[in-house]
This record gives structure tokens, C-alpha cells and sequence, in this order.
């Protein structure tokens, strides 16, 4: 059978392509092609775009490249159409992707949603788009399926595929990771600002400035597999903190704490068992729209699943040298802090249901097939 696949970020080739692989063992001639990344790639589908070039983070950068994600999306319509897939799966990437579903809906086209937008967050009123143009909406955290529900939406709720890229992963040991990295016997704090460009300068800059508050600890930047290593070190311009390419799981786990850029970063965080300060700074025109039209308490997944301050967001104005000094301090010492916080870390992991999410969301997808 043929498919067709958009994720337009980092995180959605992660799961795209777990996703790909399950795919493949229960659909032998399978034919895959997509937007994507490497990671994709790797499980055999043929990549039209890569995310890099797809992804526009905040209000003010989606207007200033409109006319590139126009362009996008006709070139995409037009390769939708000569394809001719069985079956649309698009991963999260609302703006682009509830375009395009509403597209391959009026072509006849079978539309699988896999990773709801958070609609729950901001635009609910896209719920109504995904009840006309959506035939299977699959979802990975355990409140949206009440949230669906609300609408007279039927949903599936798959459980969290992080979980099954993190059993799956093929771990390092400590020592194997200190020794291939150059590390010293010091404790490790891992920095991961974000995946685009505009966003990583934006939050190590402000990461880097802990460096010398901390020096009986390493520092160590998880670079995303997207940008060159030659973007971080005119950034870093110091020989002290190492930039680890394509070993970010790696890094977590043998990291003593961690600074992590809101996203998806910091569930995976989470659930590999490292304390954390949740980071975010945007541009100020962003984020003064973001705050009047989303509506939720939190901006980490983990605050968001727990319905409760699990770990510390400092966002915007509180994203500053004092405030990230304090917070970092409080999950580097063994105290009430820390053990608390990982004692959440396993409810959250509880909460997220057992591992099997990409075999689920491919059981419902070739189900669809076979039905229509």
C-alpha cells in the first residue's frame, strides 16, 4: 500500500519514523513517501522536504515566510495528487497539516491524524475542521480523549510513543559516553535549547551565562541533528562546554540536571529520569499574542499532564541569568526539590500508559485502509 507522511519538526520525524518501522514489519510492500528528516529516512521513506526547511516557530515568523509556506503547501497538493496514497497520516504541524487534510478529504484521500494539535491549547475551533476532514484521529496524551469527546469526536488514545522510543533506544553506558565524548569524572548538566535556529540563540546564550555560576559541574549543548555544529560554536566560543551531536538521549540520561527549552524535550527529559528547569524565551511580539489567545496553566508537557508544577517554567521575563541560577541549584542538590520531582517523574510515566503506541497507530491506520 502507499503512504504519504508530513512532520514538519524534529519530534514528529522521531515518531514518524518509529511509526514507519512498525509499519513496514506488518505491511511488507509498503510504499512511503514524505516530509520529513533523517530519521525517516532511515526507515526507508522517501523524504520530498525536510523539516529544516519547514519549520517556522511563533506568530511573527509564520507571517514573515507566508509566502514560502504558501508555496509549500501547493507544491504539496500537487505531489499529494500525483502519488495517489491509500492513506494521508500527518503528524502534529496543525497550520500546514489541517490544510492539507482538508485537501486529500475533498480528493477522496483517507486522512489519519497521528499526534492531535493542541487544540485543547489555543484555536479549538479547528476541532470542528478535524470532525469534517479527519477519518481516524489518533492521540498520545490521556486527557485529549475527554477533551475529543466534549465535541462528539471519537478518538483513539494510543499511549505516548516516546515511550517506545526510549525502550527501544540503544543505550550507552556511563562510561562508554564520558570516554567517547572527552568528558571528566565532574557531573554533567545538559543544555538543550531547542532545534531551529532563531530558537537556539534565543536560549543558550542565556544557558551558557551558568557555566561559570557552576564549575564543578560540565556543561554539554544536545546540537539537533539539523543545524551544523559550525552555528553552535560561533555561539559557544568556548572550549569548556562540548556540543554532543545525535547522543541527546545519551546525555540526559548520564546528566546530573538539565536546562531544557520548552517542547517535546521536556517530556522526554522526564521520562528518562532527569531534574529539570523548563526554559523559554520568544520573540516579544510572539509571545505578547500567544498570551492573550492560549489558554492553558502550563507550557511543559510534563506540567500539562499532571495538571500541577512538577518542574519550574521560567518563560519570558523569568527566563533571566538570577532566576535560571536559583532554579539550577535547587535540582542539583540532593534535597526535598529533586526528590520530589523524580518521584513525579514516575507518576507522569504511569499516567502515559505501556509502550506499543506506533503498533497501536499502525493497526488503526491499515485497519482504515482495509475498510475503505
Amino acid at each position: 500500500m502507499r503512504y504519504y507522511i508530513i512532520a514538519g519538526e524534529a519530534s514528529g520525524d522521531l515518531h514518524a519514523s518509529n511509526l514507519i518501522a512498525v509499519i513496514r514489519q506488518k505491511d511488507a510492500h509498503a510504499t512511503i513517501r514524505a516530509w520529513g528528516g533523517d530519521l525517516m529516512e532511515r526507515q526507508g521513506a522517501t523524504i520530498v522536504k525536510h523539516y529544516r526547511d519547514l519549520a517556522f516557530m511563533g506568530f511573527a515568523e509564520v507571517i514573515s515566510n507566508l509566502r514560502t509556506i504558501m508555496r509549500n503547501l501547493s507544491f504539496c497538493k500537487k505531489d499529494l495528487l500525483s502519488f495517489k496514497p491509500d492513506v494521508l497520516i500527518l503528524i502534529d504541524y496543525p497550520g500546514f497539516n489541517l490544510r492539507l487534510a482538508a485537501f486529500a478529504h475533498k480528493h477522496g484521500i483517507k486522512v489519519v491524524y497521528y499526534i492531535s494539535p493542541q487544540i485543547w491549547a489555543w484555536k479549538k475551533g479547528r476541532v470542528h475542521t478535524i470532525k469534517r476532514v479527519v477519518d481516524k484521529m489518533l492521540v498520545i496524551l490521556p486527557f485529549e480523549k475527554a477533551f475529543y469527546r466534549k465535541y462528539d469526536v471519537e478518538v483513539d488514545f494510543v499511549g505516548h510513543p516516546l515511550l517506545d522510543a526510549l525502550q527501544n533506544y540503544d543505550w550507552q553506558d556511563q562510561e562508554t559516553f564520558r570516554k567517547r565524548n572527552g568528558f571528566s569524572e565532574k557531573p554533567i548538566i545538559a543544555m538543550l535549547p531547542g532545534s531551529r535556529k532563531q530558537e537556539v540563540s534565543r536560549m543558550l546564550r542565556m544557558m551558557l551565562v551558568m557555566v561559570d555560576y557552576f564549575p564543578a559541574f560540565e556543561f554539554a549543548i544536545a546540537a539537533a541533528p539539523s543545524l551544523e555544529m559550525s552555528f553552535y560554536q560561533q555561539i559557544v566560543n568556548d572550549s569548556k562546554v562540548k556540543i554532543i551531536q545525535n547522543q541527546t538521549y545519551d546525555l540526559l540520561k548520564h546528566a546530573h540536571a538539565a536546562l531544557v527549552t520548552s517542547g517535546t524535550a521536556t517530556l522526554e527529559t522526564a521520562l528518562i529520569g532527569t531534574p529539570e528547569v523548563v526554559c523559554y524565551r520568544g520573540n516579544n511580539l510572539s509571545y505578547q499574542i500567544a498570551r492573550r489567545i492560549i489558554d492553558v496553566k502550563y507550557i511543559s508537557l510534563v506540567n500539562l499532564i499532571m495538571d500541577r508544577e512538577v518542574v519550574k517554567e521560567l518563560i519570558q521575563n523569568d527566563f533571566n541569568e538570577q532566576q535560571l541560577k536559583t532554579q539550577l541549584e535547587q535540582i542539583i542538590t540532593e534535597g526535598a526539590t529533586r526528590v520530589n520531582m523524580l518521584e513525579d517523574f514516575a507518576v507522569l510515566r504511569k499516567k502515559l500508559g505501556g509502550c506499543g503506541a506506533s503498533d497501536q497507530a499502525a493497526d488503526h491506520i491499515l485497519d482504515l485502509i482495509k475498510r475503505s
